[in-house]
């Protein structure tokens, strides 16, 4: 089962929760979510209007940890603590994963010197651990470690759910996308067409020169045969033999001698 299926299955279930709960009992709900092993988003359960309902309680604090995981780092945590319920361990390590996916949201090479001072890691072995066993692993990234230059590679990572205002930006730099392919499109088009034409003009040109060569063959060919036909009536007549012959068979006048 992958990440995405096991995702829908998850956010149901809270989903379904928090929407028969409330007051304390929805605070008990949040912090299971928020330590799940498998469950990386959290919009959905934010938009149940029970949920919603905890600001301005003495819940309100949940509603605010819940935002801190949607959207939030551990470095966002770490700045905010004194106004946020202490974290469990699963906790801290689900915010750290949501960390590393929130880096690569921009950045593809995450620098070990980076990632060690937002997820609190003292050195590379185990912050290595950390991007093996508890985000590769867990198929919430993939990615290529190289000690050689201290970096993580990432090839892929789950998305976070989408932050305040972050909707529109995305929409913008969608709609600017499908302008560029529009225009792309438009290029590649006006490039097949000026293709086509230069086909058709090259099969145009080779016809002529088609035809030209087969007009020089045919003029070539008669004047060729002009030509035999000639040396045929030179060589081949009949009058001149017979002048010949008339010569021969004429009797030889005498000459007589001079006195």
């Amino acid at each position: 089962m992958d990440i995405e299926q096991k995702q829908a299955e998850h956010i149901e279930y809270f989903v379904k929760q928090t929407s028969t709960l409330s007051g304390s009992s929805l605070a008990n709900v949040v912090i299971e979510a928020t330590s799940h092993p498998s469950l990386f988003a959290f919009s959905e359960i934010l938009s149940v209007p029970n949920v919603l309902e905890l600001q301005g309680t003495e819940n309100s604090v949940y509603l605010d940890l819940l935002r801190l995981f949607a959207h939030g780092t551990w470095s966002d945590y770490k700045s905010n603590a004194g106004h946020l319920p202490q974290l469990v361990p699963d906790q801290i390590l689900k915010l750290k994963q949501l960390t590393v996916l929130t880096l690569a949201e921009t950045n593809k090479v995450l620098p070990y010197d980076v990632l060690m001072q937002e997820l609190d890691v003292t050195n590379v072995r185990e912050l290595e651990d950390f991007l093996i066993n508890e985000c590769m692993y867990v198929g919430i990234v993939r990615g290529k470690l190289d000690q050689s230059r201290r970096c993580f590679e990432v090839q892929f990572a789950a998305g976070r759910d989408l932050r305040p205002g972050q909707l529109g930006s995305m929409i913008q730099t969608l709609t600017n996308w499908m302008a560029t392919t529009d225009n792309l499109l438009i290029s590649i088009q006006e490039k097949i067409k000026w293709a086509d034409s230069m086909s058709e003009l090259d099969k145009k040109h080779g016809k002529e020169v088609e035809d030209r060569v087969e007009e020089v063959k045919k003029s070539l060919s008669l004047k060729a045969d002009i030509d035999f036909r000639g040396h045929e009536e030179i060589y081949s007549e009949p009058a001149g033999v017979m002048d010949y012959e008339e010569d021969r068979s004429r009797p030889k006048r005498r000459r007589h001698p001079l006195v």
